[in-house]
């Protein structure tokens, strides 16, 4: 059994539709591989894959390195996954099957506390975020990479409680089909939607705002 480092945190209907993409994201996953797969979903909203079959270990790792995997215990030096659960002056705290927080002089993202720096990279609630397991624990070099190459680019809306088809078609909704180049998935939950080169990202994340019950924050 693998638990993926993503959550499912919605509820009802929602809660439905997010098992659905799951369920179709792993089967796109190892898909290819003969092996049967199980769903489940764990009490702390992480979700459980149980695979059986000759190509299981392929499979497991296949999904571990697609999503990232909570474990029980960490190994100094290594990099895992965890969801962004807080944040204040001191750090931003993951939660990756038990709390982890990063220092803010460990993140090496700039200036400014935490919150000011997550509020920058458009950091919502629930962002799969790589770190490594330190003393004490940092953000692992290509999650940095990654979000200076979002500040470099042409502008992003990020956005967690949506699956990416539904963020898309929240999109279309809006009439901004042609403002955006994609949708891009962070986690199960969070999509970032990446912006044209012109496209205002505060003035899209107006005007889709309405339509989304979530949290959305800009990179500009």
């Amino acid at each position: 059994m693998v638990v993926l480092a993503t959550k499912c945190y919605v509820a009802g209907e929602a809660r439905d539709r997010a098992i659905d993409s799951l369920r179709a994201l792993v089967d796109n996953d190892v898909g290819e591989l003969e092996v049967d797969r199980e769903i489940g979903i764990r009490e702390d909203d992480f979700p459980t894959v149980t695979v059986t079959g000759p190509d299981a270990t392929a499979a497991r790792n296949l999904l571990r390195e697609r999503w990232g995997a909570i474990t029980p215990q960490f190994e100094a030096g290594e990099t895992y996954v965890g969801t962004l659960a807080g944040w204040d002056e001191d750090g931003l705290t993951l939660d990756a099957g038990r709390e982890v927080t990063i220092p803010r002089d460990r993140l090496g993202l700039g200036p400014g506390g935490a919150d000011q720096v997550r509020r920058r990279y458009g950091l919502v609630q629930h962002t799969p975020l790589a770190f490594v397991s330190d003393e004490p624990p940092r953000l692992a070099d290509r999650e940095r990479d990654r979000l200076y190459d979002w500040e470099r680019g042409s502008g992003r809306v990020n956005v967690n409680s949506a699956t990416r088809g539904e963020v898309r078609a929240t999109v279309n909704r809006a009439g901004h089909a042609e403002d955006i180049v994609t949708v891009e998935r962070l986690g199960l939950l969070e999509q970032s939607i990446v912006c044209r080169e012109g496209t205002d990202s505060p003035g899209l994340l107006a005007s889709i705002g309405e339509y989304l019950p979530a949290e959305l924050l800009c990179v500009v």
